[in-house]
């Protein structure tokens, strides 16, 4: 989560059509005396000429964490007339209260309130929007859902609709061992971080010890609902599409984790919406690696004078779609740019997509059905090593390796060479009918690109817990040796296979670890016949491709004035034991550390997860993260330290979390939580 600026040739603001000024510290009251706490970048003459304005309300604290990247956006906003606003949730940052879990009622609630609260400022006319990345961006399709009638429009960026189906919990019914536990660390370190003395004066060390007593680990909750129940449909929008009846623009990159909704989308809204998918990781457009970046920023606003100021801006009579199409490239953990071309849809679904569909001959991936020998897929618990990590920011090492790598640990099937450049885009799937020997199984399936050199690099991927083959909510146990039909989606994808490469599928029931293995090492049997086959949503090139106008140059406001006072750092190592046969992946990012000018806040971090296997013992797998975490100003310093374990065996996931925090060198709490939760079906 290291602020970003590998960007090569964005344009900084420093004049806008109206002069801006910043509002610091603003409290926002709550009905219950609660208090949260704005930042407010607004046209110095907005009292007298008011405007709409743009909400961002998001966990991250505003005076530190986040405050180089706001800077950016928030008075690019304000220049061009309108109020942008930036409020830390209840229990984060410089706001009073606690912070229990994500997307909770309250955080709406709340929202509602301060929606209410800027209604009523002098400075304020027409309608609000709400924008926001990963959380801001689910809260903001999850506020308008609750019909707030000054919420005229939302861009929601590297979001979900479905918070089981798409977040970093749970895949295809499969825990997602990768991110649950790092996830859920990070918050317990961040929720643990004090407001500023400045800001809320002698009352932050009592509010400090409050706030480390009573913020539990979030991990606990999320993994005591290992299925789609009333828990995750809470906040889940697609569970009623209708609720949102305002515009929505809907924007992600196929480098993100998130990506699968903006076409549910696209197709459950009913209103104005649009849908926007680059080659970028989880960043904002006009930031975010792999390129190309785009102006953004001039985009949003043509969003919002279109629906806040009443502007015609013509947005609205562009195709509902645009995507990136990626050209096959080398694979590589890294890209700063990702080679490619835009295309349009008018519609979601869109016409005109062929559904391609390759079946199983031995080893090859064929045009017509074969009735072959049953082939046989093993368990190997090291296989997934090299998947990269599950919701890449944009930092060197993120992206998966090439894939020779891993289809050693894996059943693999080759098209032959494609004759001339092959399109897709949308969802690629597997259907296939298999049997399982244990009963409870996963399944993962890959879809890669191969170079004619042999060079293999990952397309898209698609997971599925065969318990959940049925139903997410519903999950059954499989009868050995019963065949059954499923089907395995794989994530939206938009690439070119050029002429001379070969499709390639890979099986496997193990993926680690992004899934938590089963408690058994599961062998699949898959049956080749008309029923089992590879579909591809093949899109020849449309004559609305040719009229798309080029993004504008991306450009942002000035980042606030810092200094470096450690420089970050990343590794990702993987290891090897060959005699304990322990596979051992070890990935650290350190942060840096950075001082404001602003405010003087100092402030860094240090981040370790190790993900630790043996060949052939799925109960041996474990998850430590570990985070370092430092906030202070002069001879007002606080750090934390965090260790988070996630074990299981073959009843129960076992979880230990462990929080330090210190005022200076003195240790000021001490507390570890250990629980043991009874697998479901996982």
């Amino acid at each position: 989560m290291v602020f970003n600026v590998r960007e090569s040739n964005r344009v900084i603001r420093t004049e806008f059509p109206r002069k801006v000024m910043e509002l610091n510290n603003i409290w926002i009251p709550m009905s219950d005396g609660t208090r949260l706490s704005a930042r407010i970048w607004l046209p110095e003459d907005a009292v007298e000429n008011p405007v709409p304005a743009i909400l961002e309300y998001i966990p991250y604290r505003k005076d530190d964490f986040t405050a180089l990247r706001d800077s950016l956006r928030h008075p690019y906003f304000a220049g061009h007339g309108y109020a942008s606003i930036r409020v830390d949730l209840r229990g984060s940052g410089n706001s009073e209260g606690i912070l229990y879990d994500e997307y909770l009622k309250q955080e709406q609630d709340d929202a509602l309130e301060v929606l209410t609260w800027i209604s009523e400022q002098p400075w304020f006319t027409g309608g609000i929007g709400m924008i926001g990345k990963s959380w801001g961006g689910f809260n903001g399709l999850q506020v308008a859902a609750r019909r707030h009638p000054s919420l005229k429009a939302v861009i929601t960026l590297c979001s979900t609709d479905d918070r089981y189906a798409d977040d970093v919990h749970y895949k295809g019914g499969a825990m997602l061992a990768s991110d649950m536990l790092w996830w859920a660390s990070t918050m317990l370190a961040y929720n643990a971080r004090p407001a500023d003395p400045e800001v809320v004066g002698d009352s932050w060390r009592d509010n400090w010890l409050e706030r480390l007593e009573k913020t539990p680990p979030f991990v606990e909750e999320w993994v005591r609902h290992q299925r789609r129940d009333e828990y995750w449909k809470h906040g889940s929008v697609c569970e009623n599409y209708d609720d949102i009846d305002i515009p929505v623009y809907a924007v992600g990159g196929w480098a993100d984790g998130y990506t699968n909704a903006i076409p549910r989308l696209l197709e459950g809204l009913k209103g104005p919406r649009k849908g926007l998918i680059g080659p970028w990781a989880h960043e904002y457009p006009e930031m975010a690696v792999p390129g190309p970046q785009i102006g953004f920023l001039q985009e949003c606003l043509r969003w919002w004078d279109q629906w806040l100021k009443g502007i015609e801006t013509g947005i609205m009579d562009e195709p509902m779609l645009r995507a990136w199409i990626q050209d096959g490239v080398p694979p590589q953990t890294d890209y700063f740019v990702r080679p490619g071309h835009w295309v349009a849809e008018e519609q979601w679904p869109p016409v005109g997509l062929e559904d391609k569909r390759y079946y199983l001959g031995g080893s090859h991936l064929v045009t017509k059905a074969e009735n072959g020998g049953d082939i046989k897929v093993e368990s190997v618990q090291q296989h997934g090593l090299h998947a990269g990590v599950f919701c890449p920011f944009g930092q060197p090492g993120d992206l998966p390796g090439d894939q020779r790598n891993e289809n050693g640990y894996a059943v693999v099937f080759d098209s032959e060479p494609v004759e001339q450049p092959v399109h897709i885009l949308g969802h690629p799937s597997f259907h296939v009918e298999l049997s399982s020997d244990k009963p409870n199984a996963l399944i993962a399936v890959r879809l890669n690109d191969v170079a004619p050199d042999g060079s293999s690099t990952r397309v898209t991927w698609g997971l599925l817990n065969l318990t959940h083959r049925n139903s997410h909510e519903f999950p059954e146990h499989l009868e050995p040796g019963k065949k059954y039909s499923i089907t395995v989606e794989m994530n939206a994808i938009g690439h070119t296979l050029e002429k001379g490469h070969r499709w390639q599928l890979a099986i496997s029931p193990t993926y680690w670890p992004h899934a938590w293995p089963s408690p058994e090492e599961a062998t699949l049997t898959v049956y080749p016949s008309e029923k089992t086959f590879l579909s591809l949503p093949v899109r020849e090139p449309k004559a609305i491709d040719l009229k798309l106008q080029p993004f504008q140059q991306p450009e942002t406001a000035e980042v606030l004035e810092k200094d470096i006072l450690r420089e970050a750092k990343r590794t990702r190592v993987i290891s090897h034991d060959v005699v304990t046969n322990e596979w051992i992946l070890d990935d650290f990012s350190d942060e840096g550390a950075r001082k404001l000018h602003c405010n003087g806040i100092e402030y860094g971090s240090t981040n370790r997860n190790v993900f630790t296997i043996e060949e052939g013992e799925p109960l041996s797998a474990r998850v430590q993260c570990d985070w370092t975490l430092t906030v202070g100003r002069d001879e007002w310093q606080t750090s934390l330290e965090t260790t988070s374990v996630m074990t299981a065996d073959d009843k129960n996931f076992i979880l230990m979390n462990q929080l330090i925090a210190y005022e200076g060198e003195e240790e000021v709490f001490n507390r570890t939580w250990k629980t043991e939760i009874p697998r479901e079906f996982v």
